[in-house]
C-alpha cells in the first residue's frame, strides 16, 4: 500500500527555520499534485501549500513569502521550507497526494502528521 511519513517537525523559536519533508512509499507508478496541510488546536485543517507535477506551486496568503514548497521526484518526496516562523504557525502538518498507484487508478493519501511548536 502506499504511504505517506512526514518527518522534521519539532521546536523551534520565532524566527526560527525548519524543513519538513514528505516521502511516498509503496506501489507507485507516479504523483500528481502534493500539497501540506495543517490543523492548529480549535481550527479547521488549512491548505498551506500546493505543488503540480510540473512544479507550479500557491501559498496561503499566511505563509507566502516565508514557505517554500518543492519536490524531489525521483525520491518521491515533498518538501516544506518554513522561514521566519511564528507562534501562529504551530500545528500539526500533513502532507497529502494525489498518487497513481495502477494503470489509470488514483488515489488520495494522507500522512500522519508532524507537530511544529514556534514558541514566542
Amino acid at each position: 500500500q502506499v504511504q505517506l511519513v512526514e518527518s522534521g517537525g519539532g521546536l523551534v523559536q520565532a524566527g526560527g527555520s525548519l524543513r519538513l519533508s514528505c516521502a511516498a512509499s509503496g506501489s507507485i507508478f507516479s504523483i500528481d499534485t502534493m500539497a501540506w496541510y495543517r490543523q492548529a488546536p480549535g481550527k479547521q485543517r488549512e491548505l498551506v501549500a500546493i505543488i503540480s507535477s510540473g512544479g507550479s506551486t500557491n501559498y496561503a496568503d499566511s505563509v507566502k513569502g516565508r514557505f517554500t514548497i518543492s519536490r524531489d521526484n525521483a525520491k518521491n518526496t515533498v518538501y516544506l521550507q518554513m522561514n521566519s516562523l511564528k507562534p501562529e504557525d504551530t500545528a500539526v502538518y500533513y502532507c497529502n497526494g494525489n498518487i497513481q498507484i495502477h494503470y489509470g487508478i488514483w488515489s488520495n493519501y494522507w500522512g500522519q502528521g508532524t507537530q511544529v511548536t514556534v514558541s514566542s
